[in-house]
Order: structure tokens, then C-alpha cells, then sequence
């Protein structure tokens, strides 16, 4: 099997794979509740030949799938999503990116009999809220994987770049209630606290980087207005581009709460309450790889990557392994944002289902490489190797 025969091989599973595309899409499912579809990849996995490990680390949403080749050689991973939105269903085109990467799996298993090598495809939960990929960095998921292949649908073809490191944090505020008119004086107001941490915060905002981030929202203020609110929390994201500043800017929005409790004679207790993501690191010969692969047959990633204010859980997995986030365009031509029912139905057109064939091709195109080029892969590693070391 040359690589010359990857485009019949990925051609002939196309009628499969936009069914499992369409399936996802007409049957959309939130993070960690991704019965249906994360049952439908396996399915599809083990028709093709592959040992399944379902659920995963815990998560019943999870799985790991491998097949092993006739002879020895580079274990390559493709990373599946395949979680929904609340309202707007797959609007980020998750149908399509977990079929795009299942299917590169499964074309490229097609492949290491001849050629050698191993195939890994996860199943990675909940991307939207608390991804599952960072559990997965942090359990020895890649411990025996060689590089880790992403790709996600949008508005054009970009190649791998960053994204930024996010920390989530929660605060609770504890105070005493009293009644607001009749005794106030008797009362410590958690909802001063809490309004005390975002006068902070706004105040720290000139003295912090401007490619850094910090948002937030009061998912509790209070009961009523009569009554000194004696709790109150509040839900913040803190960003940056990398986790050095991203610790540093962390222990200043938590100075930021204490500061506004201390001030309202409260108590204050923090945590996260999502996962926390590391920023992306692209593997720059990797991505060359890829984008060399994906110049062969007519796809022009000349784009920078697509946005680098957003976090991905995929970042957590490029500080483990050699790793790759490229995106193709599903919206023929057209510029539009993600997280949208214009973005959703991109995935039920025959651009879009031409884009992930191509796309599938590119990734079985750029594993072959891997596979086939000891010292391409020495070099992939070389550059990983210069990654600092990840501190919590």
C-alpha cells in the first residue's frame, strides 16, 4: 500500500462517514451526555477492526480505540469531539470533526498492516464546557502515542497555531443575613463582597497584559431585596497566553476576592469548577507536514490559525505530546461565526462533506509521513523536547 492509494482508501468509506456525520447532527447531545453518539463512533471503530475501550478513564462518554499493525512502528492519534451546544445543537460543527477524525482513523488503518505502525482514535467528551482531553493529558492517555492530529470545521482553512491557557474559577461568598430595612447593621453582605471582587478586577485591568483575559458573571446575588444576602458566587474565566502569566494573573484575581470580603467582614472560598486548559503549542514540523500534504491536493493553508483568544482543551495535550489543531472551511466561502445554526447546517452541505473527505485525506497523508520518515519523526520529537516543562 503506497501513499499514492490513501485517496481510493479514503473515498471508499465516504458513504459511512457522512452517515455518521448526519446521525451526530440529528441527534445532538451535550458534554459528558454523549450516549448516542459516542456509541455510534465505536460502532463504526470496531466494524473496522478495532479494540475498543468503552467508557474510558471513567467517563462513560469516553473511549479509546486501537488497532495495531502487522509490524512495529509509530502509534499516530486522532482526537474525536462530538458534543452538542444548548439551543443551537451541532453549531460547532462537532458532527463533522469527530466523523473527520474517526475516519482518519479508520483510513489509516488501512494503511500500518503494510506500512507499520499503530492507530489510536479517542473519544473526547464535552469540549464545551469541561473537556475530557485534559484528563486524558494528565492520565498517561499519551504516554504511548507519538503525535496527536485535531482538526476542527470553520470558516476557512487555518493551519495549527495557539490558543490560550484558561484557568476556571469559582467564589463563594459567606456573609449573614439580616433584615435590610428594619436592621441592616446587623447583616454582612455577601453581595457587597462579591461586587467589591468585580470593582477589583476592573481596577486591575490597566495593570495586566493586553492578550490576557478576565470575565465573569454572579450565578447567585441574593433572594430578595429585603433581606442582606448572607451568600453569593460568581463564575470567572482568567486567560492568557501562556501559563507562566497565566498563574501569576490567577493569584491576582484571587487577591481581587479576598480584598472585596475582607472589606465586607466575609468569608471567601475559591476552586474551579471546570476544567482548567493549557495554552496550544503547535508542533511546527508537524503542522509543515500537514500543510504541505494538504498544498498536494489543492487546499491552500497560507492562513494564519484561526483565532488565539479562545482555550481548547487540545492545548492540554500539545504539552505532552507532539500535537496539531489545523482547521478546514465547511462554509464555502463565506465568513460566519461558530456557535451558530448558520455554521450548524455548513455540516449537511456537499461542500462541507467534501471538506472533511479532503481533510481526512491530509490527516491520513501527514500520518503516513510520520510512519514512513524515522528521521521526520525524530524531528518532531527534537522540537517537542524544547517544550518547558509544565509546573501546576
Amino acid at each position: 500500500m503506497t501513499k499514492e492509494n490513501i485517496h481510493a482508501v479514503v473515498s471508499g468509506l465516504r458513504e459511512e462517514l457522512q452517515a455518521l456525520s448526519d446521525f451526530i447532527y440529528d441527534n445532538p447531545e451535550l458534554g459528558f451526555e454523549e450516549k448516542v453518539s459516542s456509541k455510534a463512533h465505536v460502532d463504526l471503530l470496531e466494524k473496522h477492526g478495532f479494540e475498543v475501550e468503552y467508557p474510558y478513564l471513567g467517563f462513560e462518554t469516553a473511549f479509546r480505540a486501537t488497532y495495531r499493525g502487522k509490524k512495529d512502528g509509530p502509534t499516530v492519534a486522532f482526537l474525536s469531539e462530538y458534543d452538542a451546544l444548548p439551543g443551537v445543537g451541532h453549531g460547532c460543527g462537532h458532527n463533522m470533526l469527530g466523523t473527520t477524525d474517526t475516519g482518519a482513523g479508520i483510513a489509516l488503518s488501512k494503511l500500518v498492516d503494510e506500512i507499520g505502525g499503530t492507530v489510536v482514535v479517542l473519544g473526547t467528551p464535552a469540549e464545551e464546557t469541561s473537556g475530557v482531553k485534559v484528563n486524558m493529558a494528565d492520565g498517561g492517555t499519551f504516554d504511548d502515542i507519538d503525535v496527536a492530529l485535531c482538526t476542527h470545521p470553520s470558516d476557512g482553512n487555518y493551519k495549527s497555531g495557539t490558543s490560550m491557557a484558561m484557568e476556571a474559577l469559582e467564589f463563594s461568598f459567606y456573609g449573614k443575613t439580616a433584615h435590610a430595612a428594619a436592621a441592616p447593621f446587623e447583616g454582612v453582605n455577601a453581595l457587597d463582597a462579591v461586587i467589591n471582587m468585580f470593582n477589583n478586577i476592573n481596577s486591575l485591568r490597566q495593570q495586566i497584559r493586553p492578550d490576557a483575559r478576565v470575565h465573569g458573571v454572579i450565578k447567585n446575588g441574593g433572594e430578595a431585596a429585603n433581606v442582606i444576602p448572607d451568600y453569593t458566587y460568581a463564575q470567572f474565566y482568567v486567560r492568557a497566553m501562556d501559563l507562566p502569566y497565566l498563574k501569576e494573573l490567577k493569584e491576582k484575581v484571587i487577591r481581587c476576592a479576598e480584598a472585596g470580603a475582607l472589606a465586607a467582614g466575609c468569608r471567601v472560598e475559591y476552586g474551579n469548577f471546570e476544567n482548567s486548559y493549557h495554552n496550544m503549542i503547535t508542533n511546527d514540523t508537524l503542522s509543515e507536514v500537514y500543510n504541505r500534504n494538504a498544498a498536494a491536493i489543492g487546499i491552500d493553508m497560507s492562513n494564519d490559525d484561526r483565532e488565539t483568544m479562545g482555550s481548547i482543551d487540545m492545548g492540554n495535550v500539545s504539552q505532552v505530546v507532539p500535537a496539531i489543531n489545523p482547521y478546514f472551511e465547511i462554509t464555502n466561502g463565506k465568513k460566519m461565526s461558530l456557535h451558530t445554526v448558520e455554521f450548524r447546517e455548513c455540516t449537511k452541505t456537499e461542500f462541507g462533506y467534501q471538506a472533511m473527505m479532503n481533510t481526512i485525506e491530509v490527516l491520513v497523508r501527514t500520518a503516513y509521513d510520520v510512519i514512513d520518515d524515522e528521521a521526520l519523526l525524530q524531528k518532531i520529537k527534537a522540537e517537542f523536547a524544547q517544550i518547558p516543562v509544565v509546573t501546576n
